[in-house]
């Protein structure tokens, strides 16, 4: 039997079915709303006891305009929020790219050669515990310029857990698997295409996931120390102008972001987890 539409030429059942979801996920859109309102009560409360930092009303209204209701507003040499978030993410994208290619390509053949593996891993071990920005004197003496050194230090921070993750994945893959490659006869790439890749998808997405995370971390902490754009630059900038205000709107971009940025590569994960 057909849905009846109303005058709008939308199903009659629409609103029943939205409730019905509302009804079913209560519980996790009720929740995180709750717990976000909390915070800002908590975090208003401390504002006014102690005057240490600008409440969430404060911040909204030093911030309003132009960076909330405009952040893409140029003046000069002045740029909106969604200015210095663009140029943060435009240098992670290209130095996560490149570790994204690079680490995937080394972990596969570390996973799969064991001598390779024994003799890599402690230097592995040794160069991912070093904080990102402890590169960037490496970075500036190598590059010059403080925007390619952005991209060095996301490189060398976002590689690691992918090398490593994807590698395990490699070592972890079913011997069965292996055998079945070998009375088919497939070649490097149907080998690597059909077996390989479709095993190690979740431990790949897994160190990509990681790596994602400290890229973001990493740019916006370059960016404080040495740059001239970008959200850390503006974080920075903020501060010596004495608008902690501006830092705390900066600080809920960067988390944003942040989260956006882990949701989509999970999105991607869960994508070609349903193709294999």
């Amino acid at each position: 039997m057909a849905t009846r539409a109303d005058a709008g030429g939308l199903p009659s059942s629409l609103p029943s079915n939205v409730s019905i979801y509302l009804q079913k996920h209560s519980r996790k859109l009720v929740a995180p709303v709750l717990g976000f309102i909390v915070a800002l009560f908590i975090w208003q409360v401390f504002s006014t006891l102690t005057k240490a930092l600008p409440g969430p009303i404060e911040v909204v209204q030093q911030t309003w305009d132009p960076f909330i209701i405009n952040p893409f507003f140029r003046e000069g040499d002045d740029k909106g929020l969604g200015w210095q978030a663009l140029a943060s993410l435009q240098r992670v994208a290209v130095g996560y790219t490149l570790a994204a290619i690079i680490g995937i390509a080394v972990g596969v053949l570390v996973g799969a050669i064991p001598i390779v593996y024994e003799a890599v891993d402690p230097m592995f071990q040794i160069l991912r515990t070093v904080p990102p920005l402890a590169w960037l004197p490496i970075a500036l003496a190598i590059f010059k310029d403080s925007g390619p050194a952005g991209i060095f230090i996301i490189f060398v921070t976002a590689i690691w857990p992918i090398i490593y993750n994807t590698a395990v994945g490699v070592q972890q893959m079913p011997q069965d698997y292996k055998n079945v490659a070998k009375v088919l006869r497939l070649s490097g790439s149907e080998y690597f295409f059909s077996i390989l890749l479709p095993s190690i998808v979740p431990y790949m997405f897994t160190g990509l996931k990681l790596g994602v995370g400290l890229a973001w971390l990493a740019i916006v902490a370059a960016e404080m120390l040495r740059g001239d754009t970008g959200i850390g630059f503006f974080i920075w900038n903020s501060y010596n102008s004495g608008s902690l205000s501006e830092v705390i709107l900066a600080l809920f971009y960067i988390g944003v972001i942040g989260f956006l940025l882990d949701k989509l590569i999970g999105y991607f994960a869960s994508f070609v987890s349903s193709d294999k």
